[in-house]
């Protein structure tokens, strides 16, 4: 059974689009007790070794590399031959009633609480041992895979302090005495990773010229070209590989009145090959937040992305169309999909500006973990804007005014 996407001009209801067989992938770990402990001693005083993949126990200094995910799931493979929805233990669709997992410690024996909507991991009250939850729950609050930090704070602060103080000449006063790179944050956001085995047929009319000319009309001239017109029809395969998709309804929802979160976007794409099998040890003290949104609420995002890459792949097509080509119907089938979810790590520098009205808009700057690439926004101080607006306005009719002057005498 093959699942039908809708076409870009009506697509129904997402529950109506991603039908057809569904198979679950488990990707859990056996580690249902929480933390996992070092190989060598066993201790559970492990954590991240900054700016590289490794692990490393606090005990004994053993140093180890997690699994990475596509090579323990073989989540990088087979997806030609995908059939109807595969989806991961991490990607379940989500359980509200679930939230609340006790854990016994193995440390002391207490039993522990962790509230999942909130934070994946613990600490004992009684012993201090931290307690995470390794293995993916029902509900689906864990995910699969963490792609762990590479890019150290000084890093993120150096590349932030550049991004702002590029835009300096505009920025409200307010906000350049208030700023301070070191208030930035690490957090882990979540996202849903989609290999798609696509067949899509692409309509068109292209157009190629065989003549130009113009025509003269007293003092002016109008120029005219001839073209054939062609019916143009591609049908192919595209194999989508690893699509990053939003996997948290705040950041999905682009309300740039009150935040600018839209630019986290702007700072993909993550090398999610090389995420790892989910492991709470890497995260340590770095906040994560947690999923709240299932794949069906994520399926029109996902064919808008693979529409795209369809595109993409025709347009050296459509090269020999010298006139370009229009394009007048969309069809895409997904014969398979698989979803996965990760943890993507982020350096998030964040600042509230109060507008004279009272109304509140929080604007941020974003480094991505992995690669360092930045975006943001600054908030602008609209008279320092005015100014320049009219000062770029002065000067173009001071170097407009001599050549229109000189244009009069001739």
């Amino acid at each position: 059974m093959t699942e039908q996407l809708p076409n870009s001009d009506s697509a129904p209801a997402v529950g109506d689009a991603w039908t057809g067989r569904v198979t679950k992938l488990d990707t859990t770990t056996g580690a249902e007790h929480g933390r996992d402990s070092c190989p060598k001693c066993g201790s559970t005083e492990i954590s991240h070794k900054a700016g590289t993949m490794s692990l490393v126990c606090a005990f004994c200094r053993h140093e180890w590399t997690g699994q990475r995910l596509e090579d323990t799931h073989g989540l990088g493979e087979g997806i030609s031959s995908l059939s109807g929805r595969t989806v991961t233990s991490g990607a379940s669709a989500m359980d509200s009633d679930k939230n609340l997992i006790t854990m016994k410690c193995q440390g002391c024996g207490a039993e522990v609480t962790v509230d999942t909507a909130h934070a994946t991991q613990s600490r004992c009250h009684w012993c201090r041992s931290i307690l995470s939850i390794n293995d993916k729950l029902p509900n689906g609050a864990i995910p699969d895979g963490i792609l762990p930090f590479s890019l150290s704070k000084t890093e993120a602060m150096e590349r932030i302090t550049k991004f702002v103080s590029d835009r300096k000449m505009l920025a409200n006063p307010k906000f350049k005495a208030d700023f301070s790179a070191e208030q930035v944050r690490q957090v882990y956001l979540p996202y849903m990773v989609v290999d798609g085995n696509l067949h899509t047929r692409i309509h068109g009319v292209g157009e190629v010229q065989t003549r130009r000319y113009t025509v003269q009309h007293g003092k002016t001239s109008t120029t005219y070209y001839d073209a054939n017109e062609y019916q143009v029809v591609r049908q192919f395969d595209l194999h989508a590989d690893d699509l990053i998709v939003e996997s948290s309804a705040s950041k999905a929802d682009f309300a740039t009145q009150v935040s600018t979160n839209n630019i986290i976007n702007a700072i993909l794409p993550f090398d999610v090959k090389n995420m790892v099998a989910f492991d709470s040890n890497y995260m340590g003290e770095i906040q994560s937040e947690k999923r709240d949104m299932d794949i069906n609420d994520v399926a029109n995002t996902a064919y808008t992305r693979f529409l795209t890459l369809a595109r993409e792949r025709i347009r050296p097509d459509f090269a020999n169309y010298d006139r370009g080509v229009r394009i007048t119907h969309e069809e895409m089938w997904v014969r398979g999909s698989r979803w996965a979810t990760v943890y993507l790590p982020v350096w998030l520098y964040s600042y509230p500006e109060r507008d004279d009205d009272g109304r509140l808009t929080v604007h941020y700057v974003a480094v991505n973990g992995r690669s360092g690439s930045t975006m943001g926004s600054v908030p602008i101080s609209k008279s320092r804007l005015w100014g320049a607006t009219l000062g770029f306005a002065a000067g173009t009719a001071l170097i407009a005014w001599p050549i229109a002057f000189a244009t009069l005498l001739a």
